[in-house]
């Protein structure tokens, strides 16, 4: 289950997806698979091999993309995610979600 976003910002991160861009999305979520995570970071591009290419810079295995038809995109969650963001800059988003 997603929450803690808008439309406005899920179609401003779909927007960049589509058009070949590196684009983070964080929301609150719940899955009970993953009890000790609060929230997760999509971070898509339409532009897969680009997609792959940036995932191979924190290691993350191409395996892991989740290959929605529209938005390819890894899930990251835990200590890589807030990891992750710090490096990228995206520091608003740490804050924002209390990571």
């Amino acid at each position: 289950m997603a929450f803690g976003i808008d439309r406005k910002e899920l179609r401003a991160w779909q927007k960049k997806v589509l058009a070949g861009e590196i684009a983070f999305l964080t929301h609150y979520w719940l899955d009970e698979r993953f009890p000790k995570s609060t929230s997760v970071t999509k971070v898509g591009c339409s532009d897969l091999e680009k997609l792959i290419q940036w995932g191979e810079t924190y290691q993350l295995k191409r395996k892991w993309i989740d290959m929605d038809p529209k938005y390819p995109h890894y899930d990251l969650f835990g200590s890589i995610q807030k990891e992750i963001l710090k490096k990228e800059g995206q520091i608003d988003q740490i804050i924002r979600f209390n990571l």
